[in-house]
Parts: structure tokens; sequence; C-alpha cells
């Protein structure tokens, strides 16, 4: 909280990440999810997502639970009030399984795969950022100009299940270019 660097934490990183890190979120519990375009922490395999713990060590059972990550970058993570976790980025895998750009997640790391299917060919770019509303509602924003098959220029709003609220697109009009 004065702005010196924690050592202990940092030390704790070791080598740390070897590229780009694009997004922090703290759980409730102090835990502390990372995203980006890496492929190591502390020299060892970890590929776009991890959760470390509050003291900076690595929370392998989440990781464990990721398989083997993200096929490409994570530029946006928003945690919902049940404790899943969105993920969003340029990724079209997660362990090998197609993912296109967004995916949830259980609090554990575990693909929620009812919200993925509801979801159903998912997007056709990057996914920037993501925004939870106070009604459970998820803002989607991004290069993309479809989702599961429809025009979306941009910017979507998903209902918590992972299902497009369609009303909110047709009020945008053909939406942003």
């Amino acid at each position: 909280s004065t702005g010196t660097v924690d050592s202990t934490f940092y030390t704790n990183l070791g080598t740390g990440f070897n590229n780009v890190i694009y997004t922090v979120e703290i759980q409730s519990d102090g835990k502390i999810l990372v995203g980006g375009f890496f492929t190591s922490l502390n020299g060892i395999t970890k590929n776009n997502l991890v959760r470390l713990n509050s003291t900076g060590t690595e929370d392998t059972a989440f990781y464990t639970n990721l398989g083997t990550g993200f096929n490409n970058a994570v530029y946006t993570i928003e945690i919902q009030s049940d404790g899943k976790i969105l993920a969003g980025g340029v990724f079209t895998s997660l362990n090998g399984t197609t993912k296109n750009k967004l995916v949830r997640l259980n609090s554990s790391g575990t693909v929620d795969t009812t919200f993925y299917t509801n979801l159903g060919t998912g997007f056709n770019n990057s996914i920037y950022n993501i925004e939870i509303q106070s009604d459970g509602k998820i803002l989607v924003g991004g290069v993309f100009t479809a989702f599961s098959g429809n025009t979306r220029n941009r910017l979507l709003r998903l209902n918590s299940t992972g299902t497009e609220d369609t009303a909110f697109y047709t009020n945008l009009g053909t939406g942003f270019n």
C-alpha cells in the first residue's frame, strides 16, 4: 500500500512471465488471475492464463484443470458474482478443444460446458473487453463482426447463461463500424 515493492511476492514469482500480461483480476478469496500472451511462468509451461495465490506462488491445481491452456492470448478476464470466471481474447481453443474467443470457467479452472454450448459457434474475431452488469448480463466488446453465425458488429450482450440478449443488439441497429 506504500508503493514499495513486495519483495516476497516478487521472489515467489521466480523468473516471472516470458511475455505480455494483458489483464489481472483478484478473486474474492484473494487469488489472482493473470491473462496475457505468455507461454511460461518461472520457466514452466503456462499458456496465457494462470492463477496465483495471494503470496505470488502459483495455484498449480487451477492450471492442472486448464490442461494445456489456451492456444492464444487472453485479453480480458471478469469474475461473476457466483465466482465463475469469464475469459476472452484471441484464442480458438482451450486444452485442445474449440473455444472461440470466450469461455467461462468454474472457480476450479474447469470449463463451464453449459455456458459454452449456449454460445453456439462463438465469435469470429477477438474480444478485448468483458463487463458484467449489476443484473448479471454480460457486455462483450471487440473486433468481431459475427456471433454464432449472426452479424454482430463489435458489441453485444449475453444473458448470464451465455445466450444472446437479442433485444440489446436490435436496439444497436447495425452496431459499430
